[in-house]
Order: C-alpha cells, then sequence, then structure tokens
C-alpha cells in the first residue's frame, strides 16, 4: 500500500473522521524564501492510495458534511521549514493550533462557528530548477503529516497549497493523492507562481487557464465523490484578474467548497479596491488575506466582517 498509505491508516486510527506592483514585489521575497530553503529529496506523497470507496459518511472536523455557509474557515498561512513563507514556519504544528484558534475567536458569529486551519504549501517554487527542471520542489510526506495530526487534535482542516512553477497543476497536486483523499485535507491552487515554459518564478506574476482549473477540479471532485468524503476546500489564489484570465469559465463542482481567494497586500483603500474588484458571486464563496508584516493598517476581525460581500475564508500569512 505504501508508505505514506499506511501512515495515513494510522494517523486516521489515532485521530478523528468525524497595488498589482505589490504583487511582484511578494513574488520576490516569497521566492527567495523558498530558494533558500533545503530542497526535499526523500520520498513525496505520491503514493496511490486503495482504490476502496468508503460506502459510510464521512464527517468534517467538529461534525457535519458542509462548510459554508454553515461555518466560516481561519487559517494561518505558510511552509512547514521556512518562516520566511509564512507564519506556519514560525513554530511548530501545536504552537501554530493555538495561534489559528486564537486568532479565530473574534470571527465566530450567531449560527455560524468558525472552522480553523493550516494552509500548508507543500509545493514551493524556487528560481532555480532543480532536478527535475520544474522550478518547484515538494514537500516530504514525513513533514506534513504532524501538521494533520495536529489539525486533526485541534478539530481543524489541513489545506495543501501548491505552487508549481513549470510544471502544470494537474500534474502536481496528484502527488498528494493520499493526503486528499482525507475528509479533512483540502486544496489550494496558487497561480502566482504557475509558470509558462520559459519563465522563473519570483520574476513573474503567473497565470493558470480556467481549463486547468477544472480540470483538477473534476479529479478533486471524484476523489470526493468516491470517498463519500464531506466537502472539501477548493482554494484559488488571485490579486490580479491576469492571474485567472478566463476566470467566469471556472466550474463549480460539487463536493468543493471553491473559495475565490483575494490575497493582494497593502493598504486598506488598495485591499478594498481590490476586493471590489474580485470577489465573487455565488455559487463560489469568498477569502481574503492578511499580511502581519506587509500590510499597512491591517484590517481588524469587525472590518473584515463588515466587508460586503464578507469573506468566508480569512488567511493570516
Amino acid at each position: 500500500m505504501g508508505v505514506l498509505v499506511v501512515a495515513l491508516t494510522l494517523l486516521a486510527a489515532c485521530g478523528t473522521d468525524d497595488d498589482d506592483g505589490s504583487g511582484a514585489e511578494r513574488a520576490g521575497r516569497r521566492s527567495d524564501g523558498a530558494a533558500d530553503r533545503s530542497r526535499t529529496t526523500a520520498t513525496t506523497a505520491t503514493t496511490r492510495p486503495s482504490t476502496t470507496t468508503t460506502t459510510a459518511p464521512r464527517e468534517l472536523p467538529g461534525g457535519g458534511r458542509e462548510i459554508f455557509p454553515a461555518r466560516r474557515v481561519v487559517a494561518y498561512y505558510g511552509n512547514a521549514t521556512s518562516p520566511a513563507l509564512g507564519v506556519l514556519g514560525e513554530t511548530g504544528p501545536e504552537e501554530a493550533a493555538a495561534r489559528v484558534a486564537l486568532a479565530a475567536q473574534p470571527f465566530a458569529q450567531p449560527g455560524r462557528p468558525v472552522l480553523g486551519a493550516f494552509e500548508l504549501i507543500v509545493s514551493v517554487a524556487h528560481r532555480s530548477p532543480g532536478a527535475d527542471g520544474d522550478y518547484s520542489s515538494p514537500t516530504d510526506a514525513s513533514v506534513i503529516l504532524p501538521w494533520l495530526q495536529a489539525a486533526r487534535a485541534h478539530d481543524m482542516l489541513l489545506l495543501l497549497d501548491v505552487q508549481p512553477g513549470r510544471a502544470s497543476f494537474v500534474d502536481e497536486v496528484k502527488r498528494y493523492e493520499a493526503l486528499l483523499r482525507e475528509p479533512d485535507v483540502g486544496l489550494a491552487l496558487d497561480a502566482e507562481w504557475r509558470m509558462a515554459p520559459g519563465e522563473v518564478p519570483g520574476t513573474v506574476i503567473g497565470q493558470v487557464s480556467a481549463a486547468e482549473v477544472n480540470e483538477v477540479s473534476a479529479w478533486l471532485s471524484l476523489i470526493v465523490a468516491e470517498g463519500n468524503l464531506p466537502e472539501k476546500l477548493f482554494v484559488l489564489h488571485q490579486f490580479t484578474a491576469d492571474m485567472l484570465p478566463d476566470r467566469p469559465a471556472v466550474v463549480d463542482r460539487p463536493g468543493l467548497a471553491t473559495v475565490l481567494h483575494i490575497d493582494g497586500f497593502g493598504s486598506q483603500a488598495q485591499k478594498l479596491e481590490k476586493y471590489a474588484q474580485l470577489h465573487a458571486k455565488p455559487p463560489f464563496a469568498n477569502g481574503l488575506k492578511l499580511f502581519y508584516d506587509e500590510d499597512i493598517d491591517m484590517f481588524t476581525p469587525p472590518e473584515v466582517l463588515g466587508l460586503v460581500p464578507a469573506p468566508d475564508l480569512i488567511t493570516y500569512q
């Protein structure tokens, strides 16, 4: 069955079932941080899981099968080994879970509780091509599994964030199929780091077509159906219109809570302008990223909840 699948089986047994220019500057900083990170050389999460279909319905952390609009999600973002890529890299999983819980409290509203999450960058874009030439390196399963274990211990979600470099999202996300067959693991596509042939991460802002997004979502929706899984987070990061140039063609898939996540940084005025330009309409949900270091006068939770429409997913970096 493979090392990863065995590890996930053991883990399940002890867990629960139930301004545009600013984006380019961010690309440079984040890619520089990624380039300093040691490349992963061990086996990654490529093992195919058992094809046995689960017949009993699975549930989300805390119970239930629907994420939105039943709940709001508050997440911390980053890479497990590099604090330069976000707040998750500043601590281990247990301390990060406590920080998420504290950040999530002000977003709880009557009738709409908050679900905490880790958004963990698992494929990291680099300015060097690496051994396979795709300008991205995957994360070893042994690094990811402690974050899933901590998420389960605290009734949280794990969201796998993918920066594919010159690889396609379709090929890159399939590395993590065994993890994505778990009921509490979602997926985020970061188009900023989807490079065309000849492009290098950190030198341009990437983009992805609706066709590629739809291919990934069709595959992920099938995984949900096969496993009788609860609704799964499916997040599309965006801070310029060009990152998803044909966004109206993106398909809403059964079993997926698809979020258009506006993740640029700047002043409140800049972020309000970007949110007005890029926010999604039903059936899609909305996300907003808050930057502890880069935002100027970062929005408070009441200010975030006062946005129209109010975000369904709030991520701190």
